[in-house]
């Protein structure tokens, strides 16, 4: 899999619902990068195998799971909210580090899935409270298209999440060379991703088969 990506794209292997033996195999493997979207599964994954892996965690985070992962974590990927970013930066402090985050925005015709929207964001990063912030360190923005088989319109989403990307970065962190991230793509359309401009791409299923979802 890593073999099919330019040099420029990290493979996130997304192991939420495999075993970590799993996670060990592609390990072994050469992969480093994993990631993970509960924390009830990371922390005991993280305590049980190698301290080198490189874990980030995408999915919804509640407030309230922040202190148990901030330990662990090089990177969250799904902040959604300014109250979670708040909380990282609380709690990061209080580890005595400073963790990369990324900010997630609402691209899919779906509802369900969560994240900025361009204005949302926009007044968060304008407000004081961002300014305090002093031990979280904004990386890049992510992204989920909708589950749809029209590559057309995947594509169209990811365009959206890569000119918002490029309007960041020319502006509120003009001159930060840290600001390089766009975390977009997964199993069924990692392609269209990297052809838009991903440097991250999240992917499960085609690494390690269908999840057992009833663990």
């Amino acid at each position: 899999m890593r073999a099919q990506l330019p040099p420029s794209v990290r493979l996130v292997a997304v192991s939420k619902f495999h075993p970590a033996e799993a996670v060990q195999e592609a390990y072994e493997a050469g992969q480093r990068l994993f990631g993970e979207s509960h924390a009830q599964e990371l922390v005991p994954k993280a305590r049980m195998l190698p301290s080198d892996i490189e874990w980030h965690f995408i999915g919804h985070l509640q407030t309230n799971k922040v202190k148990q992962i901030i330990p662990y974590v090089a990177c969250i990927q799904s902040v959604d909210s300014g109250r979670l970013l708040c909380e990282i930066d609380k709690q990061a402090a209080r580890a005595g580090r400073v963790v990369d985050v990324l900010l997630q925005f609402h691209i899919a015709r779906e509802e369900t899935k969560s994240g900025f929207t361009r204005e949302e964001c926009l007044e968060l990063l304008a407000s004081p409270a961002f300014r305090q912030m002093t031990s979280v360190r904004v990386t890049g923005v992510m992204g989920m298209a909708t589950a749809t088989d029209d590559m057309e319109q995947v594509r169209r989403e990811f365009h959206t999440l890569k000119a918002l990307f490029e309007e960041l970065r020319q502006t509120v962190f003009a001159g930060r060379a840290e600001f390089c991230e766009i975390s977009m793509g997964m199993s069924h359309d990692w392609p269209v991703a990297v052809e838009e401009g991903a440097t991250l791409i999240r992917v499960g299923t085609a690494i390690f088969g269908q999840r057992d979802y009833g663990k």
